[in-house]
């Protein structure tokens, strides 16, 4: 079972490697489902661990449809990612109708190799999975992360199992989503998936003596100012079985 930790820090990327994982997805910006990490971040993760080192490549949050300005980001993204020493590139491009964008995913599996390529959870928001899934597959995509099209990977489990069916070996299936050391036995029992993508994270409160709680850095929907979620080595090892 290959184990991959979703991270988006330096010290979670550490703890992740430390907890057995076997690669990372470094993003930025979490609570917006991941966006891409700066460069400073991508070279500082690469120092410290020895692990596959994915980066995401997701300029906003939202829908998964990109301006011109927006495709032209990703691609300085991956060259940044790159010259990092990025092992992965993680991306996903829609059409309006909720299908697979071919040109775009083909364009950018080109400019990554020899890096691998994995199309993310934009494959949950698509109109027709198994469509979808033959289009990556004629793309060139390595894996394809996916809670089997709803909210938890426990839920897409049925799809989930569907997907590695017709998948054979042409194309990995990532499961993620909402899965824990307590589910991850039977979503695997359940679907064959040989992929898992796992989060594994603890609160760390702030060292700050002095905590100004009337003043908050977000918008309306913020996370407690004086805390930090940081990957906890136990929880990781505890995916292994």
């Amino acid at each position: 079972m290959t184990i991959e930790v979703c991270v988006d820090s330096v010290v979670s990327a550490i703890n992740a490697a430390k907890g057995g994982a076997h690669r990372v997805e470094l993003c930025d910006n979490l609570f917006e489902g991941g966006t891409t990490p700066s460069a400073g971040m991508i070279a500082i993760v690469r120092e410290q661990i020895r692990i596959g080192l994915q980066v995401m490549l997701r300029p906003r949050g939202g829908d998964f449809l990109y301006s011109a300005f927006e495709y032209t980001i990703m691609q300085h993204d991956l060259q940044i990612a790159r010259a990092a020493g990025a092992d992965g590139v993680v991306f996903g491009f829609l059409h309006p109708d909720g299908s697979i964008d071919k040109q775009r995913t083909k364009e950018i599996v080109t400019m990554a190799r020899p890096m691998n390529v994995t199309f993310h959870r934009a494959f949950d928001m698509v109109a027709d999975p198994i469509q979808a899934l033959e289009d990556l597959i004629s793309c060139g995509v390595d894996r394809v992360l996916t809670s089997g099209l709803e909210r938890s990977a426990i839920e897409g489990m049925d799809m989930i199992a569907r997907l590695v069916e017709k998948a054979t070996d042409r194309i990995i299936i990532l499961a993620g989503g909402g899965v824990r050391p307590h589910n991850i036995k039977k979503l695997v029992s359940h679907t064959h998936v040989q992929e898992c993508h796992v989060s594994g994270r603890k609160t760390v409160p702030s060292v700050m003596a002095f905590q100004n709680t009337r003043v908050g850095m977000g918008g309306s929907l913020q996370f407690p100012e004086y805390n930090t979620s940081v990957v906890d080595t136990e929880m990781i090892r505890a995916f292994h079985f």
